[in-house]
This record gives C-alpha cells, sequence and structure tokens, in this order.
C-alpha cells in the first residue's frame, strides 16, 4: 500500500474485538461493568503515549470500577474473583493500554501474597485498605550489580528510617503506599510507608522505550519514617522462592498483558484494512478488505491473538488450581516448582508470539501504517519491554535442565550477605 492512500483512522472498539474469543471464563457481570472503562482507557491510549502523559485519570477510573479489589476475598470487602477471571480481565485491559496492568502489578502482587500469609491481623489490615480503594506500588529494585536490597533501615531513639534509593518503582507514582525492600543489617525485610511520607522522593525518570507510562524510575528515601506495624516480614532474598504462587503470578500478569496486546494489533489491523480504499500495486479504486494476501495477514493475527490468550487462560486456570490446593493444605515444594516451571514455558511463546504480532501489523499497511498519530510501533516497544523484565533466554534454559536432569531454577531475587555487627 501506498503512502498516498487514504484511511479514515481505526476505530479502538473494544467490545467489537471482544466478541472474536470464546468469553466462557469471563463472566458476563464482569465484562459489563469494566467494558466501557477499558473503552475510555483505549480512547486516549495513543494521545497519552504522544504527549507522555501519566495515567493518573485511568488509574482512578479503575479503582472507581473496583478494579483494583477484584481478587481481595469478599469477607475483606473485595470481590473475591478467581485467577482465571482476573488475569482475562488483564488481557482486556492490556489490550487497551498495557501501561496499565504494569502500573497495577505490585498492586496485585501485594495481595496475592497477603492471601498466601498466615497472619490475619496484617490480612485484615491491608486487604480491608485494598477494598476501600487504597493502591500499592513497589520499590524492590535496584541498578546496582552488587546487590538488589541497598536500601538500610535503622533505628534510633525508638524510631525506624529508611534511606537509600530503589528503581524500577513501578506503579509508585500512582500509588498510596510503597512496598520496599531494604536491610536493617540483619536480615531482608518488607515495610511499607505511605507514598507521600516526609523524606520520599517519587521521580519519573523512567527511560525505557516502552511502557513510557508506568512510573518505574526512582523512588529516593532520606531519612523516611517508618512505623514499626508497618515492617511486615522479614525473609532471604538470596533463597528461591519456593512455596509461594508469586513468582508464577507476577509473570502470569505479564504474559496476560502480551496477550492484551495482541488482541490489540488484531483490532487495529482490522480497523485499519476496513477504512482503506487502494491496495499498493493495484490500479484504481481497490479494496485491501478484498486482498487475498492481507486475509492472510489478518488471519494470522487472529491465529495469534488466540494462541497468546489461550495461553494465558490455561496458565491462569493452572495457578486457581495450586491456590486451591494450598488453602486444602495439597502442596509441598515440587508443586511450585512445577508451576513456574509451566509459567515460563508460557512466557517463551508469549513473547515470540506477541513480538511476531506487533511486527506482522505494519503488514497490512504502507507507509501511513507508521504514522505518529497511531503509534502502531507503540505494542512491539511495550511488548519488547515486559518481555525484557526477566530475560527469557535463561529461563529457557532452566525449562531445559528441569526436564533433562530433574533439577528445579534457581531463580533468586538477591544475594547472600553477612549480617552486621553492632546493628
Amino acid at each position: 500500500m501506498s503512502a498516498s492512500e487514504t484511511h479514515d483512522g481505526p476505530t479502538h472498539t473494544i467490545a467489537d474485538a471482544a466478541q472474536l474469543f470464546d468469553e466462557d471464563h469471563l463472566t458476563r457481570r464482569f465484562a459489563a461493568r469494566f467494558a466501557p472503562v477499558f473503552e475510555r482507557i483505549a480512547q486516549g491510549a495513543v494521545e497519552r503515549e504522544q504527549k507522555r502523559e501519566l495515567a493518573y485519570a485511568p488509574v482512578e477510573w479503575l479503582r472507581e470500577a473496583g478494579y483494583t479489589k477484584l481478587r481481595v476475598p469478599k469477607e475483606y470487602g473485595g470481590e473475591g474473583v478467581s485467577l482465571t477471571e482476573f488475569l482475562a480481565l488483564v488481557t482486556r485491559l492490556g489490550e487497551a493500554d498495557s501501561n496499565l496492568p504494569q502500573i497495577l502489578r505490585v498492586h496485585g502482587g501485594f495481595i496475592e501474597s497477603l492471601l498466601e500469609s498466615g497472619d490475619e491481623p496484617l490480612r485484615d489490615r491491608w486487604l480491608s485498605r485494598i477494598a476501600q480503594g487504597q493502591i500499592v506500588g513497589g520499590a524492590v529494585s535496584e541498578r546496582t550489580g552488587v546487590t538488589n536490597n541497598s536500601v538500610r533501615l535503622t533505628q534510633a531513639d525508638g524510631a525506624w528510617h529508611l534511606d537509600g534509593e530503589k528503581y524500577y518503582t513501578t506503579g509508585t507514582l500512582y500509588a498510596d503506599w510503597v512496598d520496599v525492600t531494604a536491610h536493617d543489617g540483619q536480615s531482608d525485610v518488607r515495610v511499607l510507608v505511605k507514598s507521600d511520607a516526609p523524606g520520599l522522593a517519587r521521580i519519573d525518570d523512567w527511560d525505557g522505550f516502552g511502557q513510557r507510562l508506568t512510573g518505574s524510575g526512582t523512588a529516593r528515601f532520606d531519612h523516611v519514617p517508618v512505623a514499626r506495624e508497618n515492617l511486615y516480614r522479614r525473609f532471604n532474598a538470596a533463597e528461591p522462592r519456593r512455596n509461594s504462587l508469586l513468582t508464577a503470578y507476577y509473570q502470569a500478569l505479564h504474559v496476560a498483558n502480551l496477550a492484551g496486546i495482541s488482541r490489540a494489533a488484531l483490532r487495529d489491523a482490522v480497523a485499519f484494512t476496513q477504512g482503506k480504499t487502494r491496495t499498493f500495486g493495484v490500479p484504481g479504486e481497490s479494496s485491501p478488505r478484498e486482498n487475498p494476501l492481507v486475509h492472510r495477514v489478518v488471519g494470522r493475527l487472529a491465529s495469534l491473538a488466540y494462541s497468546t490468550q489461550s495461553i494465558s487462560t490455561s496458565l491462569a486456570r493452572a495457578l486457581d488450581e495450586v491456590s486451591a490446593a494450598r488453602q486444602e493444605g495439597r502442596t509441598d515444594e515440587a508443586t511450585y516448582i512445577r508451576l513456574d516451571i509451566q509459567t515460563f514455558q508460557a512466557q517463551q511463546i508469549v513473547i515470540e508470539q506477541t513480538l511476531q504480532a506487533a511486527t506482522l501489523l505494519f503488514e497490512v499497511g504502507g507507509a501511513s501504517a507508521t504514522s505518529e498519530t497511531r503509534r502502531f510501533d507503540r505494542y512491539w516497544r511495550n511488548a519488547r519491554v515486559l518481555a525484557s523484565h526477566n530475560p527469557a533466554i535463561i529461563r529457557e534454559a532452566a525449562i531445559g535442565d528441569f526436564y533433562l536432569n530433574g533439577r528445579a531454577h534457581e531463580e533468586r531475587f538477591g544475594v547472600a550477605r553477612q549480617a552486621v555487627s553492632g546493628r
């Protein structure tokens, strides 16, 4: 297709695209409630991308609609939806704007950690707050090559304070609370601080070429006060996580979000093609929607969207099965290892297929498809950044080692260290 072809502009209709897939796993009740919100988010996605306008308003729309409390059990004031239902909604939200699932990824992980906790007062306090609309962001990772946990938690005159710096602090710009990993001289700890606490600076300096609106930049702690009751866990970051769904959950959310990008590529390919009146190399007026080669491209995009969503749904059901088994006391270390491997397998294929879809989208158009007014490039950029969070190549090797030698993956989120005396 040529640069001179005409085009009426794509229409971002989430409801129409949703009808292309089997929706048995997503109840009509939730689809009806959230479809208008997702549609509203989709309508502003290109403009937000062009202006690098942070997604404060969309986060509020999701909060008001109850999205942020979907996984909170009903007894705490939430919706109590299954992971299968929730991750299906994540895919729809990722189709609208893949920044949004990533912004709220840590929030969702914090809920899952509470659901696994045996500390009922902790669960009650925080799940009730989340049910009331409060959002949690994260300050866990760092850019230093020495340790992933250089932030210090110190005590003086009976008061606790945080000092140091984190990066990749996804969601903190939009959050009411920040979940921080720190070190108190003896062990790794998790603490929660108010996002507007004195001494806490949240800086929008994320410089990735994709997922630009996630607020994944720097959080700086300058003697930030910490309430003792908000120091909620001690742990060893140098040990593999063997008794939790969290590794699988965080990756399953990426997979669901990537599936949403695949759906968005299909949606925009269809809208773009239907609005065109000329096919490249064909004289006079012609209809791309009647061109067999365009049929093949759209057919491939539809197949990729179907595949990524199907894999995501299958993975979500596996998480639900393990979650149910955990509640019944039927899980052991091997349960979580198998779930992690299953998640890594899904990750390999969904990453590859989503990146293919994000590139193939351009084959339904010519130069006009590269227009900044459409920002079709954001699908590849966003998918590539999501795919880069945890190197898939390392996990592919872990899968092979598991099948060949029965060895569990050794993925860790920190390094061993010696306790500091006198602290």
